[in-house]
């Protein structure tokens, strides 16, 4: 952003826009950062504090690149390395095109304790990395006693070890600490008492928490109450306390609570004295002494460096030895008592001048958010300390040779001294599928060309796909691509800059989406080639598949995603773990139809109707429309047809759409119109007949009262702005859909208000139309077209060919698909005045142009800094799967980096299903059967029984019953052969077939088997 312009660049910032709002994004355009050391974690931090677009940027540092860089620092290459420059100097420009809104410096001037560091005050946040701890005191004794404090953060990462330290000052306030939509809260009663309690209604939980506000609006009855603002205590899901009611008066029905959000106030405490007194978050609690136990090391680390000047030699026992000493003197100082692991301090003296890349981007990413929570005061802090660590990758006392460790002069020695030569090896030889390059996608491939996937000489490959075409809203978090990379394809661009990080990686880019009608595609050679499978997905639909895959082809696979701040990882391996499809998530609650149509309550189900009006009138007609005139391209068939007593499915509906269909541009405007009156008014009359005011339910009770609102309808008035804007993006969509030209004349405001003031509306004339008010009944099938509904449309007909308006061009429309991302179409500005229109009609509160956008277009909010994470922490995984690592090693996460939480569980084991006798499966086995060519379905049975000790009672093949004993006939089929029996999947070498087997106890369900995979006899030959 422009150091001058307030303006958010929508088509950039549209995804982040929904994680931080306009206010933060403000702040972030007003705020100039100081990050000192632009080794890997320095590079990660900039790369995604840019991309979500501060004002500024000062990258600070003092060495030069080497060749032990490109194996942490995507941004150096082996000519920065050649030609010796400055860290800082070689990565602004990288750092500088990720954004064209952010201002890019580098600084090479010297900074140590003796440095007049005055010069920090004109930044509102300072990051450092790679700085040894003294000057880290003075820098942080500067920055907390400014007035405001400067935000101060510490990050830095030593081997498998990481950490992060934050002090934004003895005051620091958040206006909103979660980011959360506010909870609305529908009421159904308030006691009248000295702890007056909130009742809710039974399908609405409040899902509030003790010390939290709500405020109250709506309220019947206890008046007094609307407005005011209380603090709650918890009573159960349904209730909660907000104090003295007894004076009030009674409730009556009705009221909305709605959750306040009150500002909180952050303290934190210089370094100094947190170095002695640390407060950190615990992010596994499998191990929750690791904390301090690693807080200990890195300071006698720290001591090591300033009291040697220098980092502790790579499997150097001496300088180890000397660390432990150190950490032992230390523990003694720190308040209360805490015991050293040796084996971590010598582990950390070994590794501490390597960096593993994986664990650098886990950092950089959360380090990352807390600079945006520094310069927005948006969202709850770290305080103070996190560590994050990769322990699972060694094992104590020492499990390898000193060599393996050494440097060899190459790009990978950081990664070597953490994992050793071996491991590196083995990753090198991976070959990996890697399916999508979106924002994940891209991240993930970076960490591949920092770990060396895929470069192995005789073997190793990445391999990825992704049918998308790069968007400019892309560009905000998917930091491979730059904007003259719009309209190309995700994958091809993304291949490129991969090879542009690690010219050795050999990669693969292929442009299609991983389903069933591409599995002649990645069949199942394809996959068994892979070694483990990596999912960068927005959807639940496409992982469930890809897992299935997996499952069936013993391949490990690699889950994450991401929603705002929030992030997930899962590892799924074979025979240790459940897969994804072991367990699943509870489907989305509908709106039921009944609320949509006739009774919203919320701005969600506005919106919802208006986008359901959307791809009715300009989608689903149109595609009808077209459809029927494809199957009798002429007028003339068709009214010859419905004369002589044809029935012609859909011939009513797209006869009425002809009859009505606009010719110019006044009649769009027209009908606009009239689609105001019917939608905003008369609606309401015909719900206030059926329903009027002072109805009552067969217990007394009013039907109009919470959650149920009356309408109020509404009378057109041209001045008024949204009512314009609805008749005006209202005509442009028919316009386009009939294929209509409009100048710019046209759609003046002058020239709409003439055409509409001609207009005749007629008067409201209710019906005794059945309005649905069950929730549970769905949408119903459309209603039976009546004699005289066909007789009119007969007459429509016979008049449009009269008057020659059913030529072939009359007889085609345009499709629209329902496209968010182009403001240009006037599908969202559509959108939003109808959802604003209905919400204005029940007295709901509107929604502004972006939440409208968000939720029509199911938009999943975004930022770099989760994207960054996740994609650090499956990297990590990978190398566990890759060195065959232990169950009890693999880690899932789950992460809120808002609040911020941040939670390592071991993964779910694998569950055995017993059969009898000692026979068990698990998801993860299969049976083989290698038929003959005269393999009965007799012969099949008695191999599995012979094969596997237990005969199936009954086969099947997907929904298709072989053999059921008690079905007629299948006694029968015993004789048939399995080549008659089976039909094999195209391009498939057998089939899988699923088993069940009788049961020990008479009157027990059948016991189910594994799939049995039957191959056909030509493949033995």
């Amino acid at each position: 952003m422009a150091a001058d312009s307030m303006e958010i660049d929508d088509a950039l910032y549209s995804r982040q826009r929904y994680v931080l709002g306009d206010t933060a994004m403000h702040k972030m355009a007003q705020s100039h950062v100081f990050l000192s050391g632009m080794g890997g974690l320095g590079v990660e931090i900039a790369k995604n504090i840019v991309l979500a677009g501060i004002k500024a940027l000062t990258i600070h540092d003092t060495k030069q690149c080497k060749t032990w860089d490109l194996g942490t620092n995507f941004f150096a290459c082996e000519d920065d390395v050649l030609n010796v420059r400055n860290r800082a100097e070689a990565a602004q420009h990288h750092i500088a095109e990720l954004n064209p809104y952010v201002q890019v410096m580098s600084s090479t001037d010297p900074l140590n304790e003796i440095t007049d560091i005055s010069f920090l005050k004109q930044y509102q946040c300072v990051i450092l990395t790679e700085m040894n701890m003294s000057l880290q005191k003075k820098i942080n004794a500067f920055c907390h006693t400014q007035h405001p404090p400067i935000k101060f953060i510490s990050a830095d990462v030593y081997g498998i070890w990481a950490r992060l330290f934050c002090d934004f000052g003895d005051e620091f306030e958040v206006l909103d600490t979660t980011g959360e939509e506010p909870k609305e809260i529908f009421i159904s009663n308030i006691s009248q008492a000295i702890c007056g309690i909130v009742t809710c209604l039974d399908n609405n939980p409040h899902k509030l928490e003790t010390g939290q506000f709500v405020t109250f609006r709506e309220i019947n009855g206890m008046t007094s109450l609307n407005g005011s603002t209380h603090q709650i205590s918890v009573i159960s899901p349904y209730s909660f306390s907000i104090g003295n009611t007894a004076d009030m008066e009674p409730y009556l029905h009705g009221g909305i609570a709605v959750q306040v959000k009150i500002p909180k106030v952050f303290h934190f405490e210089p370094l100094e004295k947190q170095l002695c007194n640390p407060s950190y978050l615990i992010a596994d609690f499998s191990k929750p002494e690791a904390p301090l136990q690693i807080h200990i090391a890195m300071l006698a680390l720290n001591e090591f460096q300033e009291s040697f000047a220098r980092m502790p030699n790579i499997g150097c026992i001496q300088d180890a030895e000397e660390m432990v000493k150190i950490a032992l003197s230390l523990s003694k100082t720190l308040e209360g008592k805490h015991q050293v692991n040796e084996d971590i301090v010598k582990w950390l003296s070994r590794m501490a001048q390597g960096s593993l890349a994986p664990l650098t981007a886990a950092l950089g990413g959360i380090a990352s958010q807390e600079v945006l929570k520094a310069v927005t005061g948006k969202f709850s802090p770290l305080q103070q300390w996190l560590y994050i660590d990769a322990l699972e990758l060694v094992t104590f006392p020492e499990k390898a040779h000193d060599e393996e460790f050494l440097p060899r002069g190459d790009r990978y020695d950081a990664l070597r001294v953490c994992i050793g030569d071996s491991l590196c090896q083995k990753l090198k030889n991976l070959n990996v599928f890697l399916v999508g390059c979106g924002a994940i996608g891209c991240e993930m491939l970076k960490n591949f060309a920092l770990l060396g996937v895929g470069t192995g000489q005789e073997r190793g490959k990445v391999e990825i796909t992704d049918p998308d075409l790069i968007e400019k809203s892309n560009l905000n978090r998917q930091f491979l691509f730059r904007p003259h990379h719009i309209q190309k394809p995700k994958s091809c661009t993304a291949a490129a800059a991969t090879r542009s990080i690690n010219p050795e990686i050999k990669i693969d880019s292929y442009l299609n989406k991983v389903c069933p009608a591409t599995e002649n595609i990645y069949n199942d050679d394809f996959y068994t080639k892979q070694d483990v499978i990596v999912t960068a997905l927005d959807n639940v639909e496409a992982r469930r598949y890809i897992d299935s895959r997996c499952l069936a082809s013993l391949r490990p696979l690699l889950d994450s995603g991401t929603m705002g701040t929030k992030g997930h990882t899962e590892v799924i391996v074979p025979h240790l773990t459940e897969s994804y499809n072991s367990h699943r998530d509870p489907p989305e609650e509908e709106i039921p139809f009944c609320t949509i149509k006739s009774f919203p309550a919320a701005t969600e189900h506005t919106i919802q109707w208006a986008r359901d009006k959307f791809e009715s009138a300009f989608s689903h007609k149109p595609s009808l429309f077209n459809k029927f005139w494809q199957t009798y391209p002429s007028a003339e068939e068709v009214l010859q047809r419905i004369k002589s007593g044809e029935s012609l499915e859909g011939s009513f509906q797209v006869i009425k759409c002809l009859g009505r269909r606009p010719r110019n541009w006044s009649q769009c405007v027209e009908l606009a119109r009239l689609k105001f009156e019917k939608y905003f008014n008369h609606k309401a009359l015909q719900l206030l007949h059926s329903f009027p005011i002072d109805t009552r339910l067969k217990d007394g009770s009013l039907f109009w009262q919470s959650p149920k609102r009356p309408p109020f309808p509404i009378q057109f008035d041209f001045n008024d702005p949204l009512h314009y804007s609805f008749i005006l993006s209202t005509a442009k969509l028919f316009a386009t859909i009939y294929c209509i030209s409009f100048t710019e004349k046209d759609i003046a405001q002058d020239t709409i208000f003439k055409i509409i003031s001609g207009l005749k509306i007629q008067e409201f004339r209710p019906s005794n139309k059945v309005v649905q008010t069950d929730e549970a009944v769905r949408k119903p099938d459309p209603i039976p077209v009546s004699s005289e509904d066909e007789r009119n449309a007969l007459l429509q007909l016979e008049s449009a060919i009269l008057a020659n308006k059913a030529t072939k061009s009359d007889l085609q429309m345009k499709e629209l698909n329902f496209e968010k991302d182009d403001d240009s179409n006037g599908h969202v500005d559509f959108i939003t005045a109808a959802s604003n229109l209905r919400a204005k009609m029940y007295n709901i509160e509107p929604a502004d142009r972006l939440k409208t956008k968000r939720i029509a277009g199911k938009i999943i909010p975004a930022i770099a800094t989760s994207t960054a994470a996740v994609s650090g922490l499956v990297a990590l995984e990978l190398i566990k799967v890759v060195g065959a690592c232990p169950f009890q090693a693999y880690k899932n996460c789950f992460f809120n980096l808002a609040i911020p939480i941040i939670v390592f569980t071991e993964t779910a084991a694998v569950r055995k299903t017993e059969i009898r006798n000692g026979i068990s499966f698990t998801i993860w086995d299969r049976w083989t059967i290698h038929g003959k060519d005269d393999f009965t379905l007799l012969d099949f049975i008695n191999t599995v029984k012979e094969k596997y000790g237990i005969e199936p009672i009954m086969v099947v093949q997907g929904v298709k019953m072989l053999y059921v004993p008690v079905m007629p006939g299948h006694v029968k089929r015993l004789k048939l052969t399995m080549q008659k029996l089976v039909k094999p999947v195209v391009n498939k070498k057998y089939v899988d077939l699923t088993v069940s087997f009788a049961p020990e106890i008479d009157g027990e369900e059948d016991l189910p088997g594994p799939p049995v995979r039957y191959y056909f006899a030509h493949e033995n030959n």
